[in-house]
Parts: structure tokens; sequence; C-alpha cells
């Protein structure tokens, strides 16, 4: 392989693909009431548990990854004569990107003939993976690193990250979105439909009454604007919400059907945010599609 690639936890990807396609892993952490923990694997995730004492009351706070884990993920890498591709959680909602960029120069300190390049990829869960499995097949078909980062600083504008929640108060007390909206949501209980915008920002898209209409409402903006679907891994990610997740993979593979559809649970970081009975749609679209 001509270069190491590295994303974090918030990309929420399986164990078993992070090994096919050669992809290390940068653990983001998180507190329950105090108690701090590393972001296990999809495997090991007890998701329901998770969001159970979420919605029993229990506290998730979320931090800044410490600048040590930067040098121990990537020093064995560098030291081994392998530059590095680290594919980072969108800075409109975490610090993560802006400090592998300080790791990255302390670290070229250290080891001067090396490169480290960061790319934002501007969303988090599979929107994020997703694109980290993209620069593992541009590695594998022979691009450079300076050729993969430069395909994924333009393509990282048609991922479509589309996403509703359970109850918006857990967005509002992480300031990930408006507590005006928040709250207006919650007096109508009307279903809010959220993205990722072209500043990679959450953003309020449209709301709808109704679980099953904004289900329907994903499935349709996927419908709309997937550029090739026939070609793609679409992924769906939700908060302990099985049964949502599956209708909305059923409308999906009823019209313009994906390739495949990767299903994952939120991990405990970018969930803790979102809150319980989130669910999340990642397609690829054309150059505009985060504007819309």
């Amino acid at each position: 392989m001509s270069f190491a690639i590295v994303t974090d936890t918030a990309g929420n990807l399986p164990n078993r693909l992070l090994r096919q396609r050669g992809i290390g892993v940068l653990p983001l952490s998180f507190s329950v009431d105090g108690v701090e923990q590393s972001v296990p694997t999809q495997e090991e995730f007890d998701a329901a548990g998770f969001f159970a004492a979420m919605r029993a009351g229990a506290r998730v706070v979320t931090s800044q990854v410490p600048p040590q884990a930067y040098l121990d993920c990537f020093s064995p890498l560098l030291a081994a004569g392998r530059d590095v591709l680290f594919v980072s959680i969108t800075s409109g909602i975490s610090g993560t990107y802006q400090s592998a960029l300080m790791a990255a120069k302390e670290l070229l300190e250290t080891y001067p003939g090396r490169r480290i390049r960061c790319v934002d990829t501007g969303t988090a869960s599979l929107g994020e993976g997703l694109q980290a499995l993209r620069a593992a097949e541009l590695r594998d078909a022979g691009k450079t690193l300076d050729e993969t980062v430069d395909i994924l600083e333009e393509e990282r504008f048609h991922m479509c990250s589309v996403f509703t929640v359970g109850d918006l108060k857990y967005l509002r007390a992480t300031g990930r979105l408006s507590g005006v909206g928040a709250l207006l949501g919650t007096m109508l209980d009307i279903k809010p439909i959220l993205k990722g915008d072209e500043t990679f920002h959450i953003v309020l898209a449209g709301k709808v009454r109704g679980r099953r209409r904004v289900i329907e409402e994903l499935a349709a903006r996927y419908e709309k604007y997937a550029v090739a679907p026939e070609e793609q891994l679409v992924g769906v990610a939700h908060c302990d919400c099985r049964a949502d997740a599956d209708a909305l993979i059923a409308l999906l593979r009823r019209g313009r059907a994906p390739k495949d559809v990767l299903l994952v649970d939120y991990e405990p970081v970018t969930g803790s945010h979102l809150g319980p009975g989130s669910l999340a749609l990642f397609f690829r679209g054309d150059a505009e599609v985060r504007s819309r």
C-alpha cells in the first residue's frame, strides 16, 4: 500500500470493513455520568443499552481527542516509512480535524521525510465512513496521496447527509442546532429533516408531521438526488430505532435501488448529540446536493 489511511471512530465503520480495506482508526472518547470511556467497536457496542440509558437521563459528554492519541496512532506508521492520510469527522461539529493538523505539524518535525495529509469530510457517521472507504478504493487503484486528497476534497461536497431525530433537545443541549428551532419543533410535534450543509454545519432542511412521513421524506431525497445509485454503497445509521431503519431501506430498494446498503448503529459520540430515535441516510449526489 502506497500510504496509510486512518479515520476516527465517528466514521461508524464496522471492524470487518476497516480490516478488509486496510484502514486504521483513531478512537474518540466520551463519558457517561462522569465515567470516561473509549468508543467501542461496532461489534462490541451495546447500542440498545447506551440509548436506553440516555432515555433514562444519563448524561453523556464528548471530549476532544488528546494530542497523545494522534501521536500514538500516526507515529508507528511514519516510523515504518509510510505517509498518512487522515479522514476526519467534520470540523462543523468537532475539533478533531484542527487537532489533527496540529499533531501532524508536530510529528513531521520528528519524521521530516514523511507526509501527513488531513481531509475534513464535512460530515460524520457513515457520511465520513463512506469517504474513508473511497480513499481506500483510490489508494488501491494506484492514486497517489495528493491525488486521493484532491479527489476527496472535491467529492465531499457530493456526500448527502440527511437525517431526523427523535427529540431535538439533544442537538439543542450541545449547541448543534438553535434553541429556537428545537423549541418550535417540540411545541408543534413536527418531525424535523436535518442535513449537513455546504459549510459543514447542521441545518434544518424541512419539517413534516409524523414519523412515517419523515422516513418517506428521507427516501424521497435519495430518489431525487442520488447519482448513479446502482453503483453506490449507501449508508443508514440509527440510534436504537431498527424498525425505522429497515423501513427506510425498504423504500430505498423499491425505487432506484442502490448497489448495497450499509446499516449500522450510531456510535456513541455522534449518537449522543443526536439522541435516541435518530435516523440518518448517507448517499452520493451531485455537486449541489448539500445546498438543496
